[in-house]
């Protein structure tokens, strides 16, 4: 027979009630508070069902399992906080057939479900198996009373049996609730019995863990007593174990140094090998200085890098006046690192005259990153083993001085800076540049093997700037590695701001004197550039106003702290003594077989004046002034040019043969070469032959060719300031150089006329100071016959 009940349902979280069993919760929900005192005013019994999802606070009959339990409310507690604690005991299993709502709560009539009785033979053993295994069960958790339990299921009944142990069971609640909708006793004992063995060989498996767990924490336990007293009976006895400590500790810096793993595994094995060692043995010390070493290198460290371009901008301008191209180039360089994640390394190179601030602006660099910053000298390295040490085989060995500056950073990332990197040479010992290629090349950098080290270190988060004055000394395939932005020298403007803004105020620190002891004015800068500096950089510069600054010192502590100077012009003789250069390089006056040229050092530019002197003679050609081949080659093509063009220049057909002609170029200790003097040697040649004057106030650069074409040269910018800080006004440059002129700042392209041209014959209206004389026309051929009657022409 069938028989339904209409009862309040209470939805329950997370557990699941089971018939014959005594159950504690808490009710909170304002439904289910309704639900249970509904039942209480009425016959104290209650249906409770599992929700789905424990989460949610209104559960709607979807929410809920239809399988639950009917149960009568044993005791009810009214708490302070307005929950109710209850204590329910389950009757039967029954099923909700249909939903209603009352007023706040709902109401479910449900189908009771009648218990079945077992009538298979193999009820019994299925029961002893099952008991056996929760006795198991019980021994081995810890959660559960194992007295109370075993009394609890002395049972005869199969279905209370299987009820009461699937009600101390610790599973999940959809494993619950699949017991608890297993109507047949005998089929529910078979999936406890199924639960239990699971449980039973999770728990003997967390049993026998636990003991070695235990069994080991014993062991250390009792190493760790017994170190201790072994320390106090050599301490009683007045010994140290040194050894015993310093393998200690090292082992705590060892894993304290996150190194890769191949790292670590070799640093344990080089540990146990020191451990095994005497410790006063010559190879103890090599494999302590290596495992100190080893721990010492930054592997994992990083500084937290500034990628705003605003404060990166603001610490430029502030560190450097200028270098406008330079500053563009590294703050592209930041607003990428901002923008992709893994950028690719750039090895950034500075190459410029000395002075100009190369050095300094790398250090500018790590300070707007917020990088560490490191500095290698690579002049004067001949060594291989400088970049990339010296194997341990070696006495005395050592890291490179790659990793030597790496551990001396402490980061992973510093702003490395390889200074001087144009002047290393090589020797039988090997060339270092070679062993630079692995450190510069972003694709190799990232496992760089330092012979000493022996394991692979990673460079690929350094962010490397090499600085050079020239370029031709460094070998093609490293110059490849290399983004190269070039530092030309400072106009005199750029100079006065430099001087005001950083050098003076510098140097007047530097000496110990204030704002009031000392005041320099423009004028008094202007004339230290124009008569005691011939420099592309600064540093003279700032020797000179330093110098300055010490003797205004000494009077100060001569005549009190009120002492007080202004350094104008005049102030500047009197301290620095006699001028050492003129204002200006240029010739005073306009004078025959004399030009001037423009030359490219590796201090910046240069004016080179061109002399030429006639002789009676044969036609020699004489070169002095140390010239080199390149150069004489230049002059040869000049003289070559001016023969084809003897009609032209009104010159006699045979003048050469006539004469001997001398070019010297001036500061003859000085070696000079190169093709840029071509035009200059030309135009002074034709000066000497025409006996015109050449222009005092006309430099001039580009090479020659047989046909008088002018071609293009290098360091235009440097010459170009050098022709303006020697007051030279115009200047001829080969045409196809237009295009280097928008590297030259705007005051100086406005106070200079630049002539552009593309012949020789431009270069002398502009150079020449009278117009050339009227062409000399060709003599006539006149035929001559010999006495066997054939003709021949002149």
């Amino acid at each position: 027979m069938e028989v339904y009940e209409t009862l309040p349902i209470v939805p329950l979280r997370d557990v699941v009630v089971f018939p014959h069993m005594m159950m504690p919760f808490v009710i909170g929900r304002p439904s289910s508070t309704r639900a249970l005192e509904h039942a209480l005013l009425k016959d104290k019994r209650i249906f409770l069902a599992a929700q789905h999802d424990a989460s949610i606070d209104d559960p709607r009959p979807d929410d809920v399992y239809t399988m639950g339990c009917v149960a009568n409310v044993v005791q009810s507690l009214k708490l302070p906080d307005g929950n109710i604690k209850v204590l329910v005991e389950g009757v039967d299993r029954a099923r909700a057939v249909e939903w209603k709502e009352d007023k706040g709560f709902y109401r479910v009539v449900v189908k009771v479900l009648a218990k079945q009785k077992e009538t298979a033979g193999d009820v019994e053993g299925t029961m002893g198996r099952v008991v056996s295994l929760f006795e198991q069960y019980v021994k081995l958790s810890n959660n559960l009373h194992y007295d109370a339990m075993i009394a609890a299921v002395r049972v005869d009944d199969p279905g209370k049996l299987a009820d009461t142990i699937a009600a101390h069971l610790l599973v999940g609640v959809d494993e619950k609730q699949n017991l608890l909708e297993i109507i047949s006793p005998l089929e529910r004992l078979n999936r406890i019995a199924g639960i239990l063995e699971i449980e039973v060989d999770k728990l003997q498996v967390d049993r026998r863990i636990q003991s070695r767990v235990k069994k080991q924490m014993e062991k250390a336990q009792k190493e760790y007593y017994l170190n201790e007293k072994m320390k106090a009976i050599q301490k009683e006895l007045g010994r140290k174990d040194e050894k015993g400590n310093e393998i200690d500790e090292l082992k705590k810096k060892i894993e304290q140094a996150k190194m890769p793993k191949d790292v670590e595994e070799k640093a344990v094995q080089e540990l146990k090998r020191l451990e095994a060692m005497p410790p006063m043995s010559a190879e103890a010390t090599v494999s302590r200085n290596y495992l100190d070493w080893l721990i010492a290198v930054p592997w994992y460290k990083k500084t937290r890098e500034n990628r705003d371009l605003k404060h990166a901008e603001s610490v430029l301008h502030e560190d450097h006046y200028g270098l406008e191209k330079i500053k563009d180039r590294i703050l592209e360089f930041l607003a990428v690192r901002s923008l992709v994640k893994k950028p690719k390394a750039t090895i950034l190179t500075f190459s410029g005259p000395p002075g100009v601030g190369k050095t300094s602006l790398a250090k500018s660099i790590a300070r707007a990153m917020n990088r560490k910053f490191v500095r290698l000298s690579l002049g004067g390295v001949r060594d291989e083993a400088e970049i990339r040490g010296h194997r341990r085989t070696y006495i005395g060995a050592f890291p490179g001085q790659i990793i030597q500056m790496m551990k001396k950073a402490g980061t992973q990332n510093p702003v490395f800076l390889l200074d001087e990197v144009d002047k290393m040479s090589m020797d039988f010992r090997g060339d270092p540049s070679a062993a630079l290629l692995e450190v510069l090349d972003p694709e190799q950098n990232n496992a760089f093997l330092d012979h000493y080290l022996d394991v692979e270190y990673d460079l690929s988060h350094v962010m490397f700037i090499c600085t050079a004055n020239v370029l031709h000394t460094i070998p093609q395939a490293l110059r490849d590695r290399m983004e190269v932005l070039q530092l030309a020298g400072y106009t005199e403007a750029e100079k006065i701001e430099i001087a005001k803004r950083f050098l003076a105020p510098k140097a007047v620190e530097g000496t110990g004197l204030t704002a009031d002891n000392i005041i320099v004015t423009d004028d008094a800068i202007q004339t230290i550039i124009q008569r005691y500096t011939r420099e592309a950089g600064v540093r003279n510069l700032e020797r000179e106003i330093a110098s300055i600054c010490r003797k205004v010192a000494r009077k100060v502590v001569a005549e009190g702290k009120s002492f007080k100077e202004e350094i104008n012009s005049g102030k500047v003789t009197e301290y620095l003594g006699v001028p050492r250069f003129r204002p200006s390089m240029a010739e005073e006056q306009n004078e025959v077989g004399v030009a001037t040229g423009l030359a490219w050092t590796e201090v910046g530019g240069e004016l080179l004046v061109s002399e030429a002197t006639l002789m009676a003679g044969k036609g020699k050609l004489t070169l002095t002034g140390k010239l080199g081949d390149v150069m004489q080659e230049s002059a040869q093509a000049a003289l070559s040019y001016v023969r084809s063009k003897v009609q032209e220049l009104g010159l006699a057909e045979d003048f050469h043969s006539k004469i001997d002609i001398h070019v010297h170029v001036p500061e003859g200790a000085i070696p000079k070469d190169g093709p840029s003097a071509g035009i200059t040697m030309a135009t002074t040649l034709v000066s000497a032959l025409t006996k015109i004057a050449v222009r005092r106030d006309v430099a001039m650069t580009g090479e020659i060719t047989l046909r008088g074409k002018v071609l293009p040269i290098g360091g235009v910018k440097e010459k170009v300031l050098a022709a303006h800080r020697a007051g030279v006004t115009n200047i001829i440059l080969p045409r196809d150089n237009e295009k280097d002129l928008a590297d030259i700042p705007k005051n100086v392209l406005d106070a200079l006329d630049l002539h552009l041209v593309s012949t020789m014959d431009e270069v002398l209206k502009i150079a020449l100071a009278e117009p050339l004389p009227a062409r000399i026309p060709a003599a006539p051929v006149v035929p001559e016959v010999t006495d066997a009657g054939d003709t021949r022409t002149h």
